[in-house]
């Protein structure tokens, strides 16, 4: 059903999720708590690898001078080295050949330090740096061991990782506790609110919290109470005040016009005139109790006869024509019966029966009788789109609504009517080719009760 305003029923649009604020607080010192200790771990790796390839590569640039100057002193020999974990290698010019066909990888290596990494015949890794110093008639290698330094990396990296883990979940449990303080205060304001729903004098609940941030949300809350109550306690006592003075002066005008009814001597014309009065006066009692009942949101008592109430109204807007060429009927089996007072069902039905005969100039209004509702059919100038989606929309007055008169309110009452009873309202274009409105009003969500008489 269209909503009172004319829009669409309001629906939950997709939405990405969004979790619990106690949750997010959770994930937040989970998140901290492991992206600082993955960065510490990273920056730990990183800067150990650095120095150790530093001091590594300072102190093999030293040696690998040293060794080609103990070359040079004795060149019929291999230099020894006063480091361990080194090995040095000189290759004559001779061997340079030998050295291509043998070890390619050396071969192609330019002056510098250099990582060589692989595995050995057995299928255990190794590592080392290499130092090359290229001259015309000599190449000089020097081989720095780094096998066990790769061991150490690699337990100092297990080590980091079992750190991660340790201090993620120490930051969870930490995590957990924290929001479970922070989040108490919170979940207690939310227990007393919802522990005064439905009062009409709900308590203060910033007696209950101390003067922080939760203290202060219920010091608003509490304020934002008393204003909503005493904007509803005045809004109910106009309603009931207005309801009251309006019936005094209606109950006045119901007498005087059934006390002139009652004399046997007055004209046709008088009595048609009384008689439209006396409709008039029907029309606002229903009215103000349809309004009243809106007012509080509460449902009125008693059950309507649907086609009765379709035959008096549209007798009442017979009397009304005024020679407008303008056939009003109905169509279909009586005998549909509604938990719902006549009042209620008399504003609903009259406001789309009364804008049918308003717009259409000429030809024939219907209100058909169906199984569970009812239709208001008129050959009027039609619907558009437009109109049709916003129709229900307080203040709104279509585009064939031209000056006449009216504040486009009548149909928002029908869709707050069909709100409050769980009935269904459709306005919409004819679809058999012929110009006009099909207004149709469903009792379907309503249980309606089926009687085999005739109303």
């Amino acid at each position: 059903m269209a909503a009172p305003d004319g829009t669409a029923p309001a629906t939950r649009s997709p939405r990405r999720f969004r979790r619990r604020l106690r949750t997010r607080i959770i994930l937040s010192f989970l998140l901290l708590g492991t992206g600082l200790t993955a960065l510490f771990a990273f920056l730990t790796d990183y800067s150990r690898q650095r120095v150790e390839s530093e001091l590594v590569e300072e102190v093999m640039n030293t040696n690998i001078d040293e060794f080609a100057r103990r070359f040079y002193v004795d060149p019929s020999r291999n230099p020894d080295l006063p480091v361990q974990q080194m090995r040095g290698r000189v290759v004559k010019r001779a061997d340079f050949e030998q050295l291509r066909v043998m070890q390619p990888d050396w071969y192609e290596l330019p002056d510098g330090i250099h990582s060589i990494t692989g595995r050995d015949d057995n299928g255990d890794p190794f590592a080392y740096k290499l130092a090359v110093r290229k001259t015309p008639n000599e190449w000089f290698f020097l081989a720095y061991d780094m096998t066990q330094s790769m061991r150490g990396e690699a337990q100092l990296k297990r080590a980091l990782y079992v750190s991660i883990l340790l201090f993620s979940a120490l930051s969870l449990v930490i995590g957990w506790w924290s929001a479970s303080r922070v989040m108490r205060p919170v979940t207690e304001l939310a227990a007393r609110l919802r522990a005064y729903r439905g009062s009409s004098h709900p308590r203060r609940l910033a007696t209950h919290f101390p003067e922080d941030e939760v203290g202060q949300l219920a010091e608003a809350l509490d304020d934002y109470s008393l204003r909503l109550t005493e904007v509803v306690q005045r809004d109910r006592e106009f309603n009931a005040d207005v309801s009251h003075e309006l019936r005094t002066p209606l109950a006045v005008i119901k007498g005087a016009v059934e006390l002139l009814l009652s004399r046997p001597e007055l004209d046709e014309r008088t009595r048609a005139r009384l008689q439209r009065i006396q409709r008039a006066e029907q029309q606002c009692t229903d009215l103000i109790g349809s309004l009243l009942l809106l007012s509080r949101n509460e449902r009125g008592q008693g059950s309507s006869d649907v086609a009765k109430v379709a035959e008096q109204l549209l007798e009442s807007h017979r009397a009304q024509l005024g020679g407008k060429p303008l056939e009003l009927r109905i169509e279909g089996e009586p005998g549909l019966v509604i938990e719902a007072p006549e009042a209620a069902l008399s504003v609903a039905l009259g406001n789309l029966i009364g804008n049918a005969v308003k717009y259409t100039p000429q030809g024939e209004v219907v209100v058909c009788l169906l199984a569970d509702g009812v239709q208001v059919v008129d050959t009027g100038p039609g619907l558009s789109e437009e109109d049709a989606a916003r129709l229900f929309q307080r203040g709104y007055r279509g585009t064939h609504a031209g000056h006449s008169q009216g504040a486009g309110i009548g149909l928002s009452i029908v869709g707050r009517l069909c709100d409050l009873y769980g009935w269904d309202v459709s306005v919409r274009p004819r679809h058999d080719g012929n110009h006009g409105v099909v207004a149709t009003l469903s009792f379907s969500g309503a249980a309606p009760v089926e009687t085999g008489t005739a109303g």
